[in-house]
């Protein structure tokens, strides 16, 4: 009981500077609104998903099987467009439309060959030509995505109509052979449909809006400025230490473990306020949406301050001058939160960065956030990353115990 008192008593001892303190009370709370503030007006709009264009053109001359295939796919009417759906969109010029990608006016297309339907009808095989800028990576793998679709669909039909040909016995023209492809492809036989070639169904679960920029905004942040704020904690650390203010208080009868868990619980306290602040600041604010799990947010949170409060006391214990603990500490802070994904969403990085990103801390908090505040993920699915905090925060508080010392010798 006397240790946990001391612990309090160090702890609001902490809290009390902390107060007094202004300019810490701008970097702790009107810095992180600023910068929230300002990304969110940057990033409103970033989220609308508009409606996807994939543009088909074809060498072969006009009434080729290539032709009947775009007709059934190509969009003629947006308003009949289900939401979601894609456009296609049909370039007549193949030549007309390989100079707007060069030119950069057009971001790709897919092309069917001159040979198309020869290639077809005698049952040897075709290729399908992507034409694509080098950097529009979306384009390329919705083409390929439609190209492959369209590849097994010419598949499919033609083993339908060779087991046709062979059931009704017909061992006639090419023209028969054209006129029954045609059909299958077009989906004008006897059920007189007029379902296009590519059948895209959207399926809609509740109702899809555009995700608000505080979604990934806030939580990112929340990471950085807790971290950095804790970080910076290890400079007090330090100065109490050069000025035996430690000594004093072991001199006094108070446990070393007393005195790590005072300032442990103080740089967390100071935490606790600014995750309050930030939920608080974007559900008011920002209309930030919490997800489906408000509880497993919350808990990754106060693991994140747990973490950072633990990091702070180990950080203390590898420095010997204040001046080195508050550069490190920046160091450290600055380094940490764009490669953890505070700066940026981790899932928009290359698979590199996303792998790098797990060597930190904050690479498993966002991706934490990120799953349950933008993907709509359940509890269970956060708990790799609440674990990987735990681990964290034991591996940091085992290093400051076994570290710690009370004066600079």
């Amino acid at each position: 009981m006397r240790q946990l008192r001391t612990i309090w008593f160090i702890a609001l001892k902490d809290l009390k500077i902390f107060a007094t303190d202004r300019g810490a009370l701008i970097f702790f709370i009107l810095f992180p609104f600023f910068f929230i503030t300002l990304f969110f007006m940057l990033n409103m709009g970033a989220a609308e998903d508009p409606r996807l264009e994939l543009h088909v053109a074809t060498q072969e001359s006009p009434g080729g099987i290539s032709h009947q295939i775009i007709d059934a796919m190509a969009t003629e009417d947006d308003a009949q467009l289900e939401p979601g759906a894609p456009k296609i969109v049909w370039e007549r010029d193949y030549d007309k439309a390989r100079q707007a990608v060069e030119d950069g006016s057009l971001e790709g297309f897919l092309a069917f060959p001159a040979n198309f339907s020869e290639n077809i009808l005698a049952g040897n095989g075709t290729q399908l030509e992507v034409v694509v800028d080098s950097e529009a990576i979306e384009t390329r793998a919705a083409l390929n995505g439609l190209g492959q679709a369209i590849a097994s669909r010419i598949g499919a039909q033609a083993i339908v109509v060779g087991a046709i040909i062979e059931l009704q016995g017909q061992q006639g023209t090419v023209a028969n052979i054209e006129q029954i492809i045609q059909q299958f492809f077009t989906n004008q036989g006897e059920t007189g449909g007029e379902q296009s070639f590519i059948e895209i169904k959207t399926v809609k679960v509740g109702e899809v809006e555009a995700e608000s920029p505080s979604n990934w905004v806030i939580p990112g942040y929340l990471v950085m400025f807790v971290f950095f704020g804790a970080a910076l904690a290890t400079e007090t650390i330090v100065r109490e230490r050069d000025n035996h203010t430690l000594e004093r208080m072991l001199a006094s009868s108070v446990k070393r473990e007393s005195i790590i868990g005072g300032m442990f619980a103080g740089i967390a306290a100071k935490g606790l306020i600014q995750i309050a602040i930030f939920w608080a600041m974007g559900l008011l604010a920002f209309n930030m949406d919490m997800g489906t799990s408000p509880i497993a947010v919350v808990l990754l949170s106060i693991l994140m301050v747990i973490m950072s409060s633990a990091f702070a006391i180990m950080l203390a214990t590898l420095v010997k001058t204040q001046r080195s603990a508050g550069a490190l500490a920046n160091l450290t802070s600055l380094v940490l939160a764009p490669l953890g994904g505070c700066w940026w969403p981790l899932f928009l990085l290359p698979k590199w960065m996303q792998a790098l990103a797990k060597i930190t801390p904050h690479g498993w908090a966002n991706t934490g956030f990120n799953k349950l505040m933008l993907f709509g993920a359940d509890f269970s699915a956060a708990v790799p990353e609440m674990l990987a905090l735990v681990c964290f925060a034991a591996a940091f508080g085992i290093i400051a115990m076994w570290r710690f010392r009370t004066s600079a010798a």
